[in-house]
């Protein structure tokens, strides 16, 4: 079932603590919450993989993964609990970016790790309507029901990679709970945006197009160059349907956040234009979002100086 505390406390203790001195007490930047820390490493640890040291979106930004104005839309909106998935090639670094995304969930959500091949959605009070089978002997845990709302699923893998890949039935029940309000963090081993949905849609899962539409966003990864750190090639945001005021349904196609320039590395930014759906999505006002996007990529881009300027004065 999904665990709010993963095994291998203990030994993973130590990668928690992790956190460079250089950004630790910087006002407002996101820093892990301790049980998602675990549970990012965890996965790693569990499938037999060295647990590489966390990394936070300060040390993306200050290591080059993406510029500190994606960063900071990615923060805003992982916390306000808008569902992320990772993409890239095996090696291209997502579980280490998805980490440092879950590291910017509001305090007042809940991390809920699924539990690869074993999952059986006990957790999920609504997993029979989601279509996961009686036969599969799942009981609903004791406890008091929790709310979509603030309930983020992260599944290691979308793939069918034991121990710990949420594939097949698991992976299509995580994705209809989208429907229900729940979030999903996740990675999966895809080259971009469009094999992403081919996979999702592909036999194994059969997700419907109308189901991924609530995908949020996809942030893909280039292959790693020379076992470099991880690169951000371009985020995608996946429309969620709507209703129009007469009741039909709205199916828009997925919109371009960022995307880096193969040639020269440079960023172009996109999100200027969907100010008023993502502040409608939010529930702000589109003026307060883009000055609370802009206070947090100065935040981050203030913390990335920092932690170079004291790596080249250690050096």
């Amino acid at each position: 079932m999904g665990r709010r505390q993963p095994r291998g406390r203990d030994r993973l203790r130590g990668v928690t603590e992790s956190v460079h001195p250089a950004h630790r007490g910087v006002p407002g930047v996101p820093i892990r919450p301790p049980d998602v820390a675990l549970a990012a490493a965890w996965w790693g640890a569990e499938a037999g993989a060295a647990v590489p040291p966390f990394r936070t979106m300060v040390d993306l930004v200050a290591d080059g993964v993406m510029d500190a104005e994606l960063a900071g839309l990615l923060w805003l909106l992982v916390e306000a609990g808008i569902p992320v998935t990772v993409a890239g090639p095996r090696g291209s670094g997502r579980s280490t970016v998805l980490a440092a995304l879950l590291a910017c969930l509001d305090p007042a959500t809940t991390p809920l790790l699924l539990d690869g091949e074993n999952e059986d959605f006990a957790a999920i009070p609504e997993a029979v309507e989601l279509g996961w089978r009686r036969e599969h002997g799942a009981t609903t845990a004791a406890g008091p029901r929790p709310d979509p709302r603030h309930t983020m699923l992260i599944a290691a893998e979308l793939g069918a990679r034991p121990p710990l890949g949420i594939w097949g039935d698991r992976a299509r029940v995580a994705i209809r709970a989208l429907s229900l309000g729940y979030g999903l963090a996740a990675t999966i081993e895809a080259g971009g945006l469009d094999d992403v949905f081919t996979i999702l849609r592909g036999p194994a899962v059969e997700a419907g197009a109308d189901e991924l539409a609530g995908l949020g966003v996809v942030v893909v990864l280039g292959p790693r160059e020379g076992g470099g750190a991880p690169r951000v090639t371009v985020a995608h945001y996946v429309r969620p349907l709507v209703r129009d005021p007469h009741g039909h349904v709205q199916r828009m196609p997925p919109a371009v956040l960022a995307a880096r320039d193969p040639l020269d590395g440079g960023w172009s930014h996109f999100a200027w234009g969907l100010v008023d759906e993502l502040a409608g999505r939010l529930g702000r006002r589109p003026l307060e979002l883009e000055r609370d996007h802009a206070r947090r990529g100065a935040a981050l881009a203030a913390a990335a100086l920092a932690v170079a300027a004291r790596g080249a004065t250690a050096g």
